[in-house]
């Protein structure tokens, strides 16, 4: 019988259920001491000086950008490739928000976009490390630094990450890390605000320590949904529950991926589950996961190193670059392939969940009407699919899901009209 393969796998540490239990045990489930200890340990690995957790990663973007106190009337720069709460919340803090474009191969922000999108009203540029890889460091900080803008870093893909041997997070002026289930490091949720001067990460800290702790409840159940989330991603179980419904979307053309995001919408005010603490609980296991993240890393990476082996022969295909002195952790393994939404068909229809966008292009987004403006490297970027690669896959799933991709990428090249020959262009 055929075994589905889900285009996610969550990195979960083995002990996961045992470390909750003792953090009830010793009443220490939403306040302890695993919270300082986390944010010791992950800036001790970025060789930062000052890691400030928070309730999301959102949070702690929103926290940097309220403690570096940029005048009324700022303006912002975000690739307009992104999660779209990300300018949402920099127009939250009261930012005017701009948009450069991307780098379609690398799908990171385009240094030539960025110089042209700044004005007399921009303060700071928000590289976003997109799929896990790196952005050109160099060429955003040499043009940050000529127009005196304050950078800082969208790490929430890629943690481990690094850019010339150095820890992506530790080059601007601060940067948001998310631990969602699907991230490189999972707490369930939670993020961490990543801050150079002291003064700055003080008034991150100020604004942290003013919010309530999140009800027992409420973490109990983002535990639970993690926990169902990895369940139901499991090969034998997706087989029997999500799959068939993709399966049938993909003859219907229904479109149920809609259903596994956030709405689209306004964010003012903040919802009340932004306002709070990241519990200690979270807090362990991301303590925990962090002895396993450069395995976990290693895997990944060892997956999409075979996956671009098994498919740089095949005409056609654009398999993801990883630029020289860039260490690229895979969040996403992104290709451009023919006819793309044929193409995802034919890989469900084969047993192999694959994804279109995982993330938003903001200049086509209503939220951002009166931002928009044109982007072709965006637009370019949306048309690639993401193809799994994630550290949980086993050898055996891996050579299934490489043997499904070539032989669906195959098939619709060889279905694709010939090119019109020269005497019949002339």
């Amino acid at each position: 019988m055929l075994t589905a393969i889900s285009r996610y796998g969550a990195r979960v540490h083995p002990t996961t259920q045992q470390i909750v239990a003792a953090c009830r045990e010793r009443g220490e489930f939403i306040q302890g001491p695993q919270i300082a200890a986390f944010e010791q340990a992950f800036a001790a690995r970025l060789g930062a000086h000052h890691a400030i957790t928070a309730s999301y990663g959102r949070m702690a973007f929103y926290f940097i950008l309220k403690a570096l106190q940029f005048p009324a009337g700022s303006e912002i720069i975000l690739p307009a490739l992104t999660f779209w709460v990300v300018p949402e919340l920099a127009r939250v803090a009261g930012l005017t928000v701009r948009f450069a474009d991307v780098d379609p191969t690398t799908f990171c922000m385009d240094p030539a976009s960025l110089e042209r999108a700044i004005t007399e009203k921009t303060r700071v540029v928000v590289p976003t490390h997109l799929y896990g890889l790196p952005c050109d460091m160099d060429a955003i900080l040499d043009i940050a630094g000529r127009h005196n803008l304050a950078v800082v870093e969208d790490c929430a893909h890629a943690l481990g990450a690094t850019y010339r041997g150095r820890p992506v997070g530790t080059f601007g002026d601060g940067a948001l890390f998310s631990f969602q289930t699907l991230k490189p490091l999972n707490c369930y949720g939670g993020g961490m605000a990543v801050v150079r001067e002291a003064a700055v990460a003080e008034r991150v800290r100020q604004q942290v320590e003013a919010l309530p702790w999140p009800d027992e409840k409420r973490i109990a159940n983002k535990l639970l949904v993690g926990r169902l989330q990895r369940i139901f991603t499991r090969p034998r179980v997706f087989t029997f529950t999500g799959f068939p419904i993709l399966w049938v979307s993909s003859y219907t053309g229904a479109q149920p991926d809609v259903y596994l995001w956030e709405k689209i919408r306004p964010l003012s005010p903040l919802p009340e589950d932004y306002l709070e603490r990241c519990s200690n609980a979270q807090a362990t296991l991301g303590l925990a996961g962090l002895d396993l993240l450069d395995s976990w890393t290693a895997a990944t990476r060892s997956h999409a190193h075979a996956m671009t082996a098994a498919l740089a022969d095949v005409p056609g295909v654009q398999v993801p670059t990883e630029p020289p002195e860039r260490t690229h952790v895979y969040y996403q393994y992104c290709l451009y392939g023919p006819a793309r939404d044929a193409l995802v068909r034919d890989c469900i229809r084969r047993g192999v969940d694959i994804e279109t966008l995982h993330v938003d292009v903001c200049t086509q987004l209503d939220l951002f009407a009166a931002e928009r403006g044109s982007a072709p490297g965006a637009d370019r970027a949306a048309q690639a699919i993401q193809v799994p690669v994630y550290a949980s896959l086993t050898d055996r799933q891996l050579r299934r899901v490489m043997k499904v991709v070539r032989e669906a990428l195959t098939s619709r090249l060889q279905a694709a009209p010939p090119a019109p020959s020269q005497a019949a262009r002339l």
